[in-house]
């Protein structure tokens, strides 16, 4: 399956059909814009499908190799592969699309084509970050995606869109400055390559070691988001459409996390083990207090905003520990939480766009309107909590156990999100659903219909698939945990 081009399909079948979306015309033609946004998602999918049905999940060599010289002076190359901690996510990301484009259908009535072509440009971008082999095609990439995303949230988000649109460009832009110096500083060091896979090999100094990882926590942790610096995503969350804040909480903020398997913990293992005190710490902090301070909320995207913050504090807890159970179960819990955060954004959508509000106060007595959508919302509000049989059980589970044969109080900590947790969702999903009728706004809501039956349906088979049999997903990742584990438990300082 080598060499045909399938990431490079992945990529550019997707903004192509963006930017052919852009040029067929204004919205005299929405429903055309909104047919060719269809099947221009669905063909992105298609062309992944291969990447996991012809993946080797017995080697951790890096599979469906392209490389080209992009800029031959400096040795920049547009390289791309994946090995079986990035393949999953391009599927993610082309199946999400899919759904994205669904939901937004009947909603979006103004600037419709744009609005299609963005998040088909955002899913091409985003399958080129996990397929970047070489550093610098990497951070265009890594850089380009944000541009899609602020024009989302800048121009279909609520009453403060500027604001969040803005405050998200300058906090992730400003993050990732200092990770430009360190890929620098890695082309020279390694005699001028920027390939990723060299920059592994290259010796450094402890102290070179750690000033890399900080700038690399710079660049990624915002992106994660990390405690403290997290704040950015609740305004980017509450102010963007519904189909923004799905894209957000299920891919872009995985690119973060992705980020540390691929740059921080192989480019600097000494450093990673001398720091991990301090990422579990700020783990930590993620699962606990971000879960308290979701408590407070009154407004459910951002309940769910920093839920997402909680359970990515999970994903970072279990890469950490060292151990494959841990850093298994975190990259299952990105999987996992890209279905749940986007299901849990939706289901608010679909209450949005009937009674146009976001506050939990304004609802109750939902199920008595909507049936079926309380049920869906259940489902996924298990999933969030964590319920066994759900795929938010699998990953949080498998880190929890890898955290106790490390320390017990780091797992009795982060097994504090059950409770926590179900507290939150609970809460919301109780005011929300159940009850009495509330006010005539809710009396005149109509059940899910066909098109919004067909996403939340196509997320509970993945969330209950994944929870019931998570094993082609571990089977595939195993590998590739197993050889970076290896990688990072030996020391590259210069000898």
């Amino acid at each position: 399956m080598e060499g045909i081009g399938l990431l490079s399909l992945a990529i550019w079948v997707p903004i192509l059909a963006g930017l052919l979306i852009l040029i067929t015309g204004g919205d005299k033609n929405a429903d055309g814009q909104r047919t060719l946004a269809l099947l221009g998602s669905i063909l992105g999918f298609a062309v992944t499908l291969p990447l996991w049905t012809g993946f080797d999940a017995g080697t951790a060599a890096m599979q469906f190799e392209e490389l080209a010289h992009w800029v031959p002076m400096f040795k920049i190359n547009y390289h791309l592969g994946v090995d079986g901690i990035s393949m999953p996510f391009i599927l993610l990301n082309s199946f999400i699309t899919i759904l994205v484009v669904l939901a937004g259908w009947e909603v979006v009535k103004e600037r419709v084509g744009q609005y299609m072509a963005a998040f088909l440009i955002q899913s091409g971008i985003l399958n080129g970050v996990f397929a970047a082999l070489d550093g610098l095609l990497f951070y265009v990439l890594f850089e380009a995606m944000l541009i899609p995303l602020y024009l989302i949230i800048g121009m279909w988000g609520g009453p403060n869109r500027v604001y969040a649109a803005l405050k998200f460009f300058l906090y992730t832009l400003l993050g990732s400055l200092l990770m430009l110096v360190s890929l620098l500083y890695l082309y020279f060091q390694s005699g001028g390559s920027f390939e990723i896979l060299v920059w592994h090999k290259v010796p450094l100094a402890m102290t070179t070691q750690i000033l890399l990882f900080i700038a690399f926590f710079f660049g990624f942790a915002v992106k994660v988001p990390m405690w403290p610096v997290h704040t950015w995503l609740p305004d980017a969350h509450v102010e963007a459409p519904t189909g923004g804040s799905v894209i957000l909480a299920a891919i872009t903020l995985k690119v973060g996390a992705y980020g540390f398997l691929r740059f921080a913990l192989p480019i600097a293992p000494d450093a990673s083990h001398e720091l991990a005190g301090a990422m579990i710490a700020l783990s930590l902090v993620a699962v606990v207090y971000i879960g308290l301070v979701a408590l407070a909320q009154v407004d459910m995207k951002k309940l769910i905003a920093y839920s997402s913050i909680a359970h990515m504090g999970f994903v970072t807890l279990g890469f950490f520990i060292f151990n494959p159970l841990g850093m298994e179960g975190g990259l299952i819990q990105m999987i996992s939480h890209g279905f749940v955060a986007a299901a849990m954004f939706l289901c608010v959508g679909v209450m949005y766009d009937r009674v146009h509000s976001r506050q939990i106060a304004d609802y109750g007595g939902v199920a008595n309107r909507m049936p079926m959508f309380a049920a869906f919302f259940m489902l996924f509000s298990m999933a969030n909590v964590g319920l066994p049989a759900t795929s938010g059980f699998v990953g949080e589970f498998m880190v929890i156990l890898g955290a106790v044969k490390v320390n017990f109080w780091w797992a009795f900590l982060a097994a504090s999100t059950l409770i926590i947790g179900a507290s939150y969702t609970l809460w919301m999903y109780k005011r929300v659903v159940f009850g009495a009728v509330a006010n005539p706004q809710v009396e005149a809501m109509q059940d899910i219909n066909g098109r919004e039956f067909i996403v939340l349906a196509l997320l509970a088979i993945s969330v209950l698939g994944i929870g019931l049999y998570p094993l082609p997903l571990t089977e595939v990742m195993h590998t590739s945990v197993d050889n970076l584990l290896a990688h990072v438990s030996h020391s590259k300082l210069v000898p």
